[in-house]
This record gives structure tokens, sequence and C-alpha cells, in this order.
């Protein structure tokens, strides 16, 4: 056979590569993969107005200050005024949305991995189910602050090693990594360690900065 001809004889299948004739049985389907990997979690598709209705309407403004330590719930607080300060304000609005998932829908804490994500990522497992709110009430909220602000002061004296944990703690330090759903959250226009609530000169201010300021140098 003269270079340049090709072989006729030889089967079609074998002159073409393995790794692309040969497609594994288990290769993955992404778009499955997606649908499957996300519909178990409640902020599926759920908008951010109606997730503010829900658990206002359940726990009342004063809990969710009580609890979440932001200003949009006590200062003439509505479901005006909290869009619109969520919506613009992606730390506050991840922080809510994790109060929904492990509170109001009181799931099990998130695991090291999907901690890192933000709340509307992370993947539930089907086998866990949304469960009764959580009864949560000012006293409770007083002893969480002040657990966290007992952990803080430990940790500001470098007791150990900081790391993310998945203890409640609604204002957790983790890195914002951007989403690879932004595109498909649903959103009024937009037990994470969940956690306790931040003391008054916290409120307001994005609990993750001091995180991402370390990654910078």
């Amino acid at each position: 056979m003269s270079a340049g001809t090709v072989n006729l004889s030889i089967p079609v299948k074998l002159m073409l590569s393995p790794s692309i004739y040969d497609i594994p049985p288990h290769f993955p389907d992404i778009g499955m993969n997606d649908e499957i990997n996300y519909k178990n979690n409640p902020l599926h598709g759920l908008s951010l107005k109606n997730l503010l209705i829900e658990i206002v309407d359940h726990y009342g403004f004063e809990i969710l200050f009580a609890y979440i330590n932001m200003n949009c719930f006590k200062t003439n607080p509505s479901i005006a005024s909290c869009l619109k300060f969520l919506k613009k304000t992606n730390w506050a609005c991840e922080k809510v949305e994790a109060f929904y998932l492990y509170e109001y829908k009181n799931l099990p804490k998130a695991s090291s991995e999907q901690f890192l994500l933000p709340p509307r990522d992370r993947v539930i497992p089907e086998n866990q189910a949304p469960a009764e709110p959580s009864e949560l009430s000012l006293d409770d909220a007083e002893r969480l602050r002040e657990k966290r602000a007992e952990k803080a002061a430990a940790y500001d004296q470098g007791a150990g090693h900081h790391r993310p944990s998945s203890d409640k703690s609604y204002g957790a330090q983790r890195i914002q990594h951007p989403s690879p759903r932004d595109n498909n959250r649903s959103r009024t226009g937009d037990h994470e360690s969940l956690g306790s609530p931040a003391s008054p000169a916290e409120e307001d201010v994005d609990p993750w900065a001091n995180a991402r300021n370390k990654f910078k140098h």
C-alpha cells in the first residue's frame, strides 16, 4: 500500500481514537446532574421575596433581628425594605438564605465541603428533608450571642487555628467564590455555621471580609 493510501479493509472502528469512540457508559450527563443535584435544595426556584414572606410570617421581625442582626429587620422593617437591602448586599442575602435552610427548614448542618458554597448552590442529599421550623426565642438568641462573643474573644487571643466550620454561625467566615449557578438563581432582583447573631458592632458588616483580605496577601 502506497503512502497516503487508506486501507479500506481495516474496520472503521479501529481507525478511530478509542478516547473518542469508546465513550465510557458512566460518562456524566452535565445537564441531568445539575437538575438532580439541586432539586432537593429548598431554595431551588424560590424567590428572595417569597423567602422573606415565609420567615417573617413565621418568626416576625424581632426574632429575625435577634438571630441575624441586620438593621433591615429592626429599623422600620418591611418586606420591601429588607428586599431592597438584601438584593444589593450579597453576603447579607446569603446569611438570610442560610437561616432559611437551617432554621426555618431545619435541615441538618452542611458538610464542610458544602459549607464553602453559597446556600443556593449547596447540594442537599436526597435522604434529607425539611422538618418543622426551629423554635427560636429572644432568650436563646442572647445565649447564642454570648457564646459567639466568647469564641471571637478566644480567636482574637490566638487560641487555636481558625477554620470554617459548619456549626451555627450566620456570619461564618468563608471565601466568596463566583457561583456556577448565578444565572439560574430565581430571585426577585437577587446551619452555615449559620449561626449565632453577630454583636451590635458587626451588624450590616460583611462577616467574610477578613477571610477574603487574608487570601489577598
